[in-house]
């Protein structure tokens, strides 16, 4: 919630703190003293009943008038305001802010105070105090609040980090987690299993490297689990690696054929820590072409460690029941650079988006050895999106007029995906080597579609092909 001037005038006369301002959101304490701040000069004359603060006896300021004077614009009102503060703990993500104030006697006045009154601030108010103190980090004389606030956080009640460790703010999460490490706040199967299931990539990593530091000590087990278990390629990566530690290498083997290209590459090296070639388990993988159980992965990791020769077991996949093999195997033979345009061409109707996506950038280096012709039959307004979304990929990388004419004919287009590719590939496009100069159907092309492509397009794209505006 935003603090406007005219709230300023509200909460001086009187008017509760919480009404204007939102005091479990950081930004809104940051935006209140900024809204303090820079009330306008000629506006001001409210701020005067505050300028001799030191002579108002204590109790007769509200306190919302108290934390007006906390951001004041005049230092010597702010350092005088300091002086009520402890007998309002409401107030003490102001104090913070002073911490960072420009002024020195009011920084230094408020960083003692902080450390007085950090010990009071309650566990549930502690994750919004947390995010406040890490934003205010980013000022200058910023680090000395962040500072003070983890050595309590260590030295305090667990349960003030615990808070921490669920909070929306994912600055405070990985705050909270580092604390949290550094004091060994969790056990390692509670590391593991917030490394397996917590979205942020830091804390992923951090958790697992710690969870991982109780295997180097004995507990295997519970800690391997949850990481194996993981959605996260990183998290699972660094289950896997631990394997070797534990003299389990032989547990790496279903991991070879993992989603992961990371995961994958981490089972590999394990394996062959123990003596253990892997391109054999990959060949025997990928030996049946119908079987409907073969992992997806097993066919990229053939490719990715073995030799051209084994595109003989790849080709064979390309026709497999199921779509994620099929993908699999197209990118195979792309890392292998073995693919055929004759051969995968059939694959741009694949009715699985994902094996028509694949081919498309497979055939790109090979664009030129398709007919055109069939590939403009696939942008047919019938045809599945994706399959004309694959085929006009393929048109664009002929270039020439075969990309202007496609892309014309798609300016019209209902679908607003493939319209919008048109519209870039339009306003990219030059003549190739080989386009024809004068090319009177691209001039009647260009004719029709003048109103999407507005008059200095048309006339840009007409002299480009040498034809009189």
């Amino acid at each position: 919630m935003s603090t406007s001037h005219e709230s300023i005038y509200r909460l001086l006369g009187g008017e509760p703190l919480q009404k204007s301002l939102d005091a479990a959101d950081p930004h809104a304490w940051a935006d209140f003293d900024l809204a303090v701040r820079s009330l306008p000069y000629g506006r001001r004359e409210a701020l005067r009943s505050l300028t001799g603060l030191r002579d108002h006896a204590h109790g007769t300021l509200s306190e919302s008038q108290l934390a007006i004077a906390l951001c004041h614009p005049d230092g010597r009102v702010r350092e005088a305001a300091l002086e009520w503060a402890p007998g309002v703990p409401a107030l003490v993500p102001l104090v913070v802010i002073r911490c960072t104030d420009w002024a020195a006697p009011v920084r230094e006045q408020a960083r003692e105070l902080l450390a007085v009154l950090l010990p009071g601030v309650t566990t549930r108010a502690m994750a919004p105090l947390t995010a406040l103190v890490l934003r205010m980090a980013r000022r200058r004389h910023g680090d000395f609040a962040q500072a003070l606030l983890k050595q309590h956080l260590a030295q305090g009640p667990h349960e003030a980090v615990t808070a921490l460790l669920t909070d929306g703010d994912r600055a405070t999460r990985r705050f909270g987690h580092r604390i949290a490490v550094e004091e060994q706040l969790l056990s390692p199967l509670q590391l593991a299993r917030i490394a397996a299931s917590d979205d942020d990539v830091v804390i992923q990593n951090l958790c697992a490297e710690a969870a991982l530091a109780a295997v180097r000590e004995g507990a295997h087990d519970e800690v391997l689990e949850p990481l194996l278990g993981s959605r996260q390629p990183q998290v699972r990566s660094a289950g896997v690696t631990a394997l070797r530690r534990t003299g389990r290498c032989t547990q790496a083997e279903p991991f070879l054929s993992d989603r992961s290209a990371l995961v994958r590459a981490c089972a590999r090296w394990v394996l062959r820590q123990s003596g253990t070639d892997p391109l054999p388990l990959y060949r025997a993988l990928c030996s049946d072409p119908a079987d409907e159980n073969l992992p997806p992965g097993a066919a990229l990791g053939l490719a990715e460690c073995g030799t051209r020769t084994d595109a003989e077991l790849l080709w064979p996949l390309i026709g497999h029941p199921v779509a994620a093999v099929r993908t699999r195997a197209v990118a195979g033979l792309r890392v292998l650079d073995l693919t055929d345009a004759a051969r995968l061409r059939p694959l741009v109707d694949d009715p699985a988006p994902a094996v028509a996506h694949e081919v498309a950038a497979a055939l790109i280096p090979d664009a030129d050895r398709l007919p055109s012709q069939w590939l403009e039959t696939r942008l047919a307004p019938e045809r599945p999106a994706h399959t004309r979304t694959a085929a006009f990929r393929l048109l664009c990388a002929q270039g020439g007029a075969v990309e202007l004419r496609a892309a014309l004919h798609l300016l019209t287009d209902p679908n607003p995906k493939l319209r919008f590719r048109a519209e870039q590939a339009v306003r990219r496009w030059t003549p190739s080597a080989t386009t024809a100069l004068g090319d009177q159907e691209l001039a009647a092309l260009i004719d029709r579609h003048a109103p999407a492509l507005g008059h200095q397009t048309a006339l840009h794209l007409r002299r480009q092909l040498g034809i009189p505006g």
